[in-house]
């Protein structure tokens, strides 16, 4: 082995090692930029590797040099912009986007790879139709999630006469097609159809499965992703492409586990379709249903300023409004006067794993103060109050009676502090379409507005209140 091949070896392995540092400092919010960082430089390492063993091998033509540069510099460019642009509120549709454009990269690569030797031996095969069957399902039904969260699709099931038939028919046609490839057989005609076959199955997998499922479905495509780009490491025979792939695989699947655990929801009920979007549910007039308290900006000043803990449970509805920096400024006055403010973070609040997170981020909030499900749920019989922003279904009650829509959902127990003020445009449902009875709790106080300007009211409340 010569010193140039001993170098690449050895840099592959720095990258690798990058991207196994990387994610276990993404484990907590504190560490998490430094393990996006170090994931980064690890990435640019194998790129520049791959370049080199490209420029020693003189092999490549000036025409596939311009596209490669070409197409190196538009993805970083648009990367770039996208991710300096995106909104908080739309950053799960470009994760289900990234999602879709790694999958079919990755099934790309095997293609390509497959045409222009002709035939693989049995240990690339096998991998060329993994890799073509699980990267053409996450392009297409990553495209299907991200036009959901968008609102260009409708967010509830998509459900058709038989199309569970026509689902079932089309999985077992692609199997038997994968089969075929895997063994070798077929030739470019069983690699065609196992490319459409996995595209239109993408497609059908995801439209029947509702916006309550999306965190869920954006984890599972996310390990998807990864499968794909490990089995087109092993059909290139590129040790990064092999190691991030597993990587991005084995922690998708682990995260995909852990949401369906919070939702009580076993993976298959949730790709068999379940949960609708409470995005079309039908408002009610604030104060229209019995036993709901409504609150004016100084009755929930009141009980703010003077509270000893407090604890805010943020919802999508937080995201929807942008009002995250408006929760800042409102925790930091009340800690000020020496109120202990922490953040009570549901696994499948928002419509990403990690959303709230990535959003009280922004806005500065301490990463001490983001507390877990289970590490906040023991203290909620001690807090003063309360706050309750855009949250819904995790905070229902419900959950913990059989016969209801979430039966079994763990939730946050909200109802147990002393005091309960939700800020909620209406009455209208969640995702799962059902009511909240925490919202008729005689402890409840519901504040009906947006909440960029519930939160801004409030603030100014309390710094009135306390002059």
């Amino acid at each position: 082995m010569s010193a140039f091949d001993t170098t690449i070896r050895l840099v592959y392995l720095a990258a690798a090692t990058c991207f196994v540092l990387g994610l276990h400092l993404m484990n907590k919010p504190v560490t998490a930029r430094r393990g996006n960082l170090l994931s980064a430089v690890g990435m640019a390492a194998g790129i520049s590797a791959a370049l080199a063993v490209l420029i020693r091998a003189q092999t490549v033509s000036v025409t596939a040099w311009i596209v490669l540069v070409s197409g190196a510099a538009s993805g970083a460019g648009f990367g770039l912009l996208a991710a300096r642009r995106v909104r908080m509120t739309a950053m799960p549709q470009l994760v289900s986007l990234f999602n879709a454009v790694g999958g079919g990269a990755a099934a790309l690569v095997g293609v390509h790879d497959f045409l222009r030797s002709g035939s693989l031996a049995a240990r690339e095969s096998i991998p060329l139709a993994v890799d073509v069957l699980i990267g053409g399902i996450t392009f297409t039904g990553s495209l299907i999630a991200s036009g959901k969260l968008q609102g260009w699709i409708p967010g509830r099931p998509i459900l058709v006469r038989g199309g569970r038939v026509v689902s079932l028919i089309l999985g077992v046609a692609v199997i038997v097609t994968a089969v075929l490839v895997g063994g070798g057989l077929g030739g470019d005609g069983a690699l065609a159809a196992l490319g459409f076959g996995a595209l239109a199955f993408g497609v059908v997998m995801v439209l029947p499965i509702g916006g309550a499922d999306m965190p869920v479905v954006i984890s599972l495509l996310n390990a998807f992703t990864g499968t794909a780009v490990a089995m087109a490491g092993f059909v290139i025979g590129n040790t990064v492409l092999i190691t991030a792939g597993a990587l991005v695989g084995a922690s998708g699947a682990i995260l995909t586990k852990l949401m369906a655990d919070a939702m009580n929801r076993s993976i298959g009920a949730i790709i068999l379709g379940g949960f609708g979007t409470g995005d079309t549910a039908t408002p009610v007039v604030p104060g229209s249903a019995a036993g709901v308290r409504p609150l004016s900006a100084d009755d929930a000043a009141i009980q703010l300023a003077y509270a000893a803990k407090v604890v805010v449970v943020p919802g999508y509805g937080l995201a929807a409004a942008q009002a995250q920096h408006e929760l800042a400024e409102l925790a930091e006055l009340l800690e000020s006067r020496g109120v202990e403010v922490s953040y009570a973070i549901h696994p499948v609040a928002g419509r990403m794993p990690g959303h709230m997170n990535v959003l009280l981020a922004e806005a500065g909030v301490p990463y001490g103060q983001l507390k877990e499900m289970d590490e906040i749920n023991p203290e909620f019989g001690q807090v003063d109050v309360a706050l309750v922003v855009g949250a819904n279904d995790v905070t229902n009650p419900a959950a913990r009676r059989p016969g209801t829509a979430i039966s079994g959902m763990p939730i946050l127990d909200v109802d147990k502090a002393k005091i309960v003020i939700v800020v909620k445009r209406s009455m209208g449902h969640g995702y799962a379409g059902i009511d909240n009875e925490l919202y008729t709790n005689p402890k409840t106080g519901m504040y009906f507005a947006d909440a960029k300007k519930a939160l801004a009211d409030m603030t100014a409340a309390v710094k009135v209140l306390v002059g």
